[in-house]
């Protein structure tokens, strides 16, 4: 007799995230219709749908450059995230329809308490050297990798973790940790699965196979020709047997979007992800009928442009002059000029695509010289032959909106009498200008936000998320334990609407103080040739597998 109790408490493990999200997105929007994309191709066991074709190369490419490394523990930006996660796998994905899915682990189990969490692995997986993945290759990485490293504070409170048997695994905490919170984290950015007997004993961050991944994921290095692109072969022993469909899977750099945008014409390039041209060329490209547009798969990573305030440098590091400086700056100029409509003001770190934890109720920024300059004397600095005083606008120039936005900030700021410098600056100098060296005054940068604020997004307002030299966290300095406190509150609530009322909390404070602030929300979108298909499945396209992507004749 088959065990439909068992099948439906992992239906509902998976699915119960993705139905409250649907809920909560049909509340805010008045539809779960844009949960769907109109331009995906239609699932391959639909009457009447396409059978995935096997064979073909597929060419994929970003609106970014080439990373720093194929992989870089605790994150490094979209770049290294994208290269890394073709190889490496996560325990859970969240699919298009913002629904749990099980990748390396099969099922996730609470406790009563929610103190406690069984992970089942799947079996018979090995890695691309054969080796067997095993429950101690998850003990190691929630030891080893997630918890100093990629977590953070989202895993603060683990006592303990341990292998109950070759694929279970139990992770006990000393607080409760809310079971869509524990998913995200199973399911996160940064926290793929690295083989523990080619890193124990040795440091994961400076380690050559970072370089080089092994993983037991769909795809396998193959070869890094630096400058240009970065190779890959099918895994023949994937765990999934029908997948991949390609035969190959080349991740390629282009140095502007004009480049990328040829390519897309000729056929040179497949897909690309998270905006990959400027705005103003996407309805050329479309019209041409060999191009497919698609905003949706960007669900769980809502990209956005902020303005960082360097909480140890003169002037900036005073809240009112923070305040007086967003006064300044026109955000519908910046989203009609900059990004060609394609986007919307962002009022706080918490986006208008986040049907959980979004509040409009927030301190507002509204384009007010008057008021910023008033602000500026009521500081105590006045104009003196001209100007208030001089600052250092780092602008990380990965890509070309950012220089752009960088060069309107600083007329934006001159016109309020502030003296600006600015530096646009390449992407190893800003990682290093900005995350290491701390060498700036105000700095234009970029973070992905998904749905689950904790770690993530918490993690730039937080003392703990000042880690040095760790790229797209706490670079301000920003330190204050009423933020401190309000996030670990956060990070065990299980009651959902608390924990809904925190996060506005911590949007509100987050709004007041202004450390670091969000301008605009950026619309993200993915272009493809016609022939490619199934490229957007997940809610973070651009850190998904590309399993299910093939090439129609």
């Amino acid at each position: 007799m088959r065990n439909t109790r068992g099948m439906s408490r992992r239906h509902f493990l998976y699915r119960t995230a993705g139905g409250t999200l649907a809920t909560a997105a049909a509340t805010v929007a008045g539809t779960t219709g844009w949960l769907i994309s109109p331009t995906r191709a239609v699932a391959a066991d639909a009457p009447g749908a396409a059978v995935p074709r096997r064979g073909g190369t597929l060419v994929a490419s970003w609106g970014g450059l080439e990373p720093q490394a194929l992989f870089v523990p605790g994150g490094g930006g979209s770049s290294p995230f994208m290269t890394s996660t073709k190889i490496l796998e996560r325990l859970l994905k969240i699919d298009e329809k913002l629904a749990f899915q099980p990748v390396l682990a099969t099922d996730v189990r609470a406790s009563a308490d929610f103190k406690t969490y069984t992970v089942a692995l799947r079996q018979n997986v090995r890695w691309h050297d054969g080796t067997p993945f095993t429950a101690d290759d998850i003990v190691y990485n929630v030891q080893e990798h997630w918890k100093p490293i990629s977590a953070g504070v989202a895993l603060k409170a683990l006592k303990r973790v341990s292998a109950v048997d070759a694929h279970t695994v139990k992770l006990e905490f000393t607080t409760p940790v809310p079971e869509f919170f524990f998913k995200s984290i199973l399911a996160g950015q940064y926290q793929v699965v690295v083989p523990k007997h080619l890193y124990a004993g040795k440091d994961i961050i400076t380690n050559p196979l970072n370089n080089t991944p092994v993983g037991t994921g769909p795809w396998k290095y193959g070869q890094w020709v630096r400058g240009s692109h970065v190779a890959y072969s099918r895994n023949e022993q994937y765990w999934n047997s029908a997948q991949p469909y390609p035969d190959k899977l080349i991740i390629r750099w282009w140095g502007d979007p004009a480049s990328r945008a040829a390519a897309l014409e000729t056929g040179e390039l497949g897909v690309a992800f998270s905006n990959p041209v400027p705005g103003r060329e996407i309805d050329r490209l479309v019209k041409t009928g060999k191009i497919v547009l698609d905003t949706k798969g960007y669900e769980n990573a809502a990209w956005t442009v902020t303005v960082e305030f360097n909480q140890r440098r003169e002037h900036v590091k005073r809240r009112e002059v923070r305040q007086a400086l967003l006064l300044a700056i026109d955000r519908k100029f910046i989203i009609d000029t900059i990004y060609f409509g394609r986007g919307k003001p962002a009022v706080s770190p918490i986006f208008r695509s986040n049907p959980l934890f979004f509040t409009d109720d927030v301190p507002k920024y509204p384009f007010d010289p008057a008021k910023a300059n008033a602000l500026l004397d009521a500081a105590g600095l006045p104009k003196k032959n001209g100007s208030r005083f001089t600052i250092n606008l780092v602008a990380a120039a990965w890509f070309e909106e950012n220089a752009k936005l960088g060069q309107y900030l600083k007329q934006a700021f001159q016109d309020v009498g502030i003296t600006v410098k600015l530096d646009s600056v390449d992407r190893a100098t800003a990682l290093k200008r900005i995350y290491s060296d701390y060498d700036y005054d105000i700095a234009v940068s970029n973070f992905t936000a998904p749905l689950e604020l904790v770690p993530v997004v918490t993690q730039f307002f937080t003392t703990d998320g000042i880690v040095k030299g760790a790229a797209f966290r706490n670079a301000t300095g920003y330190s204050n334990p009423a933020m401190d406190a309000l996030v670990d509150r956060l990070t065990v609530e299980t009651d959902n609407a608390k924990r809904k009322q925190l996060a506005h909390d911590f949007a509100r404070l987050a709004a007041t103080d202004a450390p670091l602030v969000p301008l605009v929300e950026m619309e993200s979108f993915t272009l493809s040739r016609t022939n490619v298909r199934s490229a957007t499945t997940s809610a973070n396209v651009q850190g998904d597998a590309l399993a299910d992507v093939w090439l129609a004749s």
